[in-house]
Formats: structure tokens, sequence, C-alpha cells
């Protein structure tokens, strides 16, 4: 059965807006964060008429509120569908951030390689969705952990994303014989 996933970046947060690194550390959805989430789901769930069967997000508070505001469906929450541990320099300023690509950077200072983070969130998208007897999963999670779940499958993606992964994007993937295969992105008005 080929399933449909929909992976949701969190709504803007008080750190973004601050231009603050966060990765497990968390902080909360701004007034635009809350607005993102709902536009989402009027936007592009409602609009689209997608059935959403079931719902999973990682343990940070921005995921599981914007979760909240897609949908009302029981949910479940999981460890390695965080953002990238970025060690010490959690709560930082941006400025501070290296040049892309990350690579090893930040396990110096007790975060994760981006091998690591690469590894984790790609193997939890991967049990969720071989697990689950339903067709259409949303998937709430984080901009860098997205970025590099995409990177895992972009040979196969059926277009090349062309633009930052947005607060509130919408990733949506086919899952069929293994292979994650990117159909479309969606991006909030707001």
């Amino acid at each position: 059965m080929m399933k449909s996933i929909y992976l949701v970046r969190h709504g803007q947060t008080l750190f973004n807006v601050q231009h603050k690194i966060q990765g497990f550390c968390d902080s909360p959805l701004t007034e635009l964060g809350i607005k993102q989430a709902q536009a989402t789901k009027k936007e592009y769930f409602e609009k689209l008429n997608i059935p959403l069967d079931e719902a999973h997000c990682s343990t940070s508070e921005r995921a599981v509120d914007t979760l909240k505001l897609i949908t009302n469906l029981p949910f479940k929450v999981h460890k390695d569908l965080r953002e990238w541990n970025f060690g010490t320099y959690e709560g930082e300023g941006e400025h501070l951030n290296p040049p892309l690509p990350y690579n090893d950077f930040f396990v110096q200072f007790g975060g994760e390689s981006q091998k690591q983070l690469t590894e984790r969130i790609n193997q939890a998208i991967t049990t969720i969705t071989e697990n689950s007897k339903n067709k259409h999963i949303l998937i709430v999670s984080h901009g860098a952990a997205i970025a590099n779940f995409y990177r895992q499958w972009e040979k196969y993606n059926t277009f090349k994303r062309t633009e930052r992964i947005k607060n509130c994007s919408v990733l949506k993937y086919d899952f069929t014989d293994g292979i994650f295969q990117l159909q479309s992105l969606f991006n909030p008005d707001c």
C-alpha cells in the first residue's frame, strides 16, 4: 500500500524571531507561529480535503503545539523527531553558526554530527511509516531535521526544492516499496 507522509515544520517561535540557535532547547510559538499552523490546516489540509489518519511529532513543545493546531487526532511523540542537537550552542545567537554544511562542527560542543542527525531522523520517519497501517500520516518536526531527511531521499524526488523550509511548510512524500518520494511542497501565506 502506498502511504502519504505530510512532513510539517513547526510554526515560528520566539527563538526564531530572536535569531537564536534552537535544537533540543525549546521556545514557544509566537502569534505568527500560531497563525501559520492555522493557515496550514485551512489552506492545505482542509482545502485539499486530506483525510489525516495518524499523527506524530517531536517531543518539543513547539512541534506539539503546531500539531494540535493542525489536527484533533490523538498523536504520539518521538524523541528521534527532534531538531539537530547543537550542544552548548543551544540558545546562542545564529550569527555563531559556521557556513553550511555543518558536518561535524557541533560535535566538539557536545552536539550531533550531520550524519548522526540524518540517520536519526531517517530511522524515525521510516519506522513510523513502516509500522503504520494508515495511508495519510502527519509528522511535525523541525527545519534542519526535515532538510536532512530531504537530502537523504533527494535522488527519488519528483522535483527539486529551491527555497528553504519555512515555518509550517508541508513536504508531502509518497512512500512505496521502501522509497520516500517528494510530491509537493506547500508554504502558508502568512
